[in-house]
C-alpha cells in the first residue's frame, strides 16, 4: 500500500472548464478526489440516485447551487449533499479553487445531468 497525492494519484483527469482532479480513493463504496478549478469555472447542474457527496475547500471561496439554492462554502469549510439533491458547484472568484470531494458510494455510473 502506497501514500497517494497530488504527484502521486491513482489517476489524474480533466474536467469541465479546464478543471483538475485527482483520485486518491476509488472503488465501488468510495470515491475520493483532490480536484481544482480555475476562475469562472462552473459544473454543470446534476443529481445522484444513490451517492451523497461531501465538500472540502481547501483553497479559495466555492457557490454551490443547491435545489435552486446558493450556499457559499469558504476555505477551510465543507457541505454535505444528499442523494437526489440537484447540484453543481461554480467558481466565482477570481483565483483557482481547490477542493476535497467524496463520494459514497462512488458515483460511477450515478450521475444525472440536468440540461
Amino acid at each position: 500500500m502506497n501514500a497517494v497525492s497530488k504527484a502521486n494519484p491513482l489517476k489524474y483527469y480533466k474536467w469541465g472548464e479546464h478543471c483538475e482532479g485527482w483520485n486518491l480513493v476509488e472503488n465501488h463504496n468510495l470515491s475520493v478526489k483532490l480536484e481544482t478549478m480555475p476562475a469562472g469555472a462552473e459544473e454543470i447542474l446534476h443529481y445522484h440516485q444513490q451517492s451523497q457527496q461531501f465538500f472540502f475547500i481547501l483553497k479559495g471561496k466555492a457557490a454551490f447551487e443547491i435545489d435552486s439554492k446558493v450556499v457559499f462554502v469558504q476555505e477551510g469549510q465543507g457541505i454535505h449533499i444528499q442523494p437526489g439533491q440537484k447540484h453543481r458547484i461554480v467558481n466565482r472568484s477570481d483565483e483557482t479553487l481547490e477542493f476535497i470531494l467524496c463520494s459514497q458510494p462512488s458515483t460511477i455510473n450515478d450521475r444525472i445531468n440536468i440540461a
